[in-house]
């Protein structure tokens, strides 16, 4: 098997949002047998953009054409997009019309990508294997830690060997407190900067200017949340000012305990890149150069012996775009050659949950369980089938199982029933499920597909006989 496909990364965050389009050669591996994409190409990277913003809300009509231009400088008008996704994260998540604006690039680009808003995991898991998955790899014995500072937030995701183990999310970022460039003239205050300048007794709001010792309390207090999270100090998000900057818990022990010792830190996401990038030997930009506190903060970063101690001796790839080119390339999986569809035009599906896990040693019991969770589900669900090298017995005893209960208690129309299973049984196992063609059930097998703790799935057209597959929601 051999084709060349396209892939695209959207990134819309609190302060910019960019575009990029690869290229990529759909191979079979000839040792495992296995679909995958190789030989990755960047075709096309977009500048940066301020993320457009019309009162406060995410201004679609911007965005519309804003896609559009990226698309034709991308050579994408008119051609498909086989996979990738876009991000709608930090503050512009937060936007009353974010999910306008998911609509509206689902409605442009189809089900080609999966469009997640808001997924503070997934945005985490994301910049780490867009940023240092391969510097990962060639310190296999030591975690990286990569914090993703971008404009509203700081994604954090521990990884070793360049799989993802823990990943959190501060609402830490730059772009907190807008200000005029060249200046310290208050512009906008998010509602975590609200409550923070109350929390510091700074009577400030739009129209007055911060003193030094203003932004000073602040940077402090965002470098302190950053180094607890580093270290491990849980004790420092006791407080309610912390609780409410924290999203999303990283629940990770201090270095000292844990197996391997070592701990590096690692930045991406704009603050990253103007860290990195100065100590290139670029000079700062200046005052408030983007119209918000992340020169500053980067600054401030490289000050703290906790969280610039690696940077120089650990520079990850792609720390400016990471999570732009970690939806790209990888938030979408390939499955095997032996998918099963009830019907040809079951695919696309968007957004089915994920609703539990099949062993081999699963009882009928938890066969009927689960698929009484798929019928009360208004579109249906999905299943993760986990065995150990099962047999040709094992595959049909638990298709019957599932079968009967389908049987005897069906889905509705409108609902699908996805099941994903590791090894490369897909069509046989929905042979079994479907009695062989003779259930109506829309029902989709999907095999050769580890689906990581997740509660959404999306499923793509086939192409060349295999299916892309994206999941997010992570746990």
């Amino acid at each position: 098997m051999s084709g060349t496909v396209s892939l695209l990364g959207l990134d819309f965050g609190s302060t910019t949002s960019s575009a990029m389009v690869a290229s990529a050669a759909m191979v079979r591996n000839c040792v495992t047998g296995r679909v995958e994409l190789s030989r990755l190409a960047e075709e096309y990277r977009s500048v940066p953009v301020f993320t457009p913003l019309r009162e406060g809300r995410i201004d679609e009509a911007a965005v519309a054409a804003l896609l559009e231009r990226w698309l034709a400088e991308g050579h994408l008008q008119g051609k498909e997009v086989f996979g990738g996704g876009a991000l709608i994260t930090g503050l512009s998540a937060e936007r009353q019309n974010a999910a306008a604006l998911a609509s509206l690039l689902r409605a442009r680009l189809g089900d080609a990508i999966l469009v997640a808003s808001g997924d503070a995991n997934l945005e985490s898991w994301m910049a780490f294997l867009g940023s240092c998955a391969r510097l990962s790899r060639r310190h296999p014995e030591v975690e990286v830690l990569n914090l993703d500072i971008g404009g509203g937030t700081t994604n954090l995701a521990l990884g070793i060997d360049g799989e993802v183990r823990r990943t959190g999310c501060l609402f830490v970022g730059a772009r907190h407190l807008q200000v005029e460039p060249g200046t310290y003239r208050i512009v906008a205050v998010s509602r975590y900067a609200r409550a923070l300048l109350d929390h510091l007794g700074i009577a400030r709001g739009p129209g007055d200017t911060l003193s030094a010792e203003d932004v000073d309390a602040v940077l402090s207090f965002y470098v302190a949340l950053l180094e607890a999270a580093v270290t491990g100090r849980a004790e420092v998000f006791a407080a309610p000012i912390a609780r409410l900057h924290r999203h999303t818990e990283l629940e990770i022990e201090p270095p000292a305990s844990v197996a391997p010792a070592a701990r590096v830190v690692t930045l991406s996401g704009g603050v990253g890149a103007l860290v990195y990038e100065h100590l290139r030997g670029a000079p700062w930009p200046s005052t408030t150069f983007f119209g918000d506190l992340g020169v500053d903060l980067a600054e401030r970063i490289l000050s703290s012996d906790v969280l610039a101690r690696d940077l120089a001796a650990f520079v990850p790839d792609h720390f400016g775009r990471a999570t732009v080119f970690g939806m790209m390339r990888h938030s979408m999986d390939i499955s095997g050659a032996t998918v099963f569809l009830s019907s040809p035009d079951v695919l696309p599906l968007r957004d089915l949950p994920i609703l539990g896990r099949l062993g081999s040693d699963a009882e009928p019991g938890r066969v009927q369980a689960l698929l009484r969770l798929v019928r009360e589900s208004p579109s249906g669900g999905c299943l993760r089938i986990e065995w150990t090298g099962p047999t040709l017995a094992a595959v049909r005893r638990l298709g019957a199982w599932l079968g009967d209960e389908l049987k005897a208690r069906p889905l509705r129309p409108e609902q699908a029933l996805v099941l994903f299973v590791a090894e490369n049984v897909g069509k046989t196992l929905g042979q079994y499920v479907s009695d062989w063609g003779k259930s109506p059930v829309k029902l989709v097998v999907v095999d050769e597909v580890v689906v990581k703790d997740a509660r959404f799935a999306q499923i793509g057209r086939m192409k060349d006989h295999v299916v892309p597959v994206w999941v997010h929601g992570q746990d």
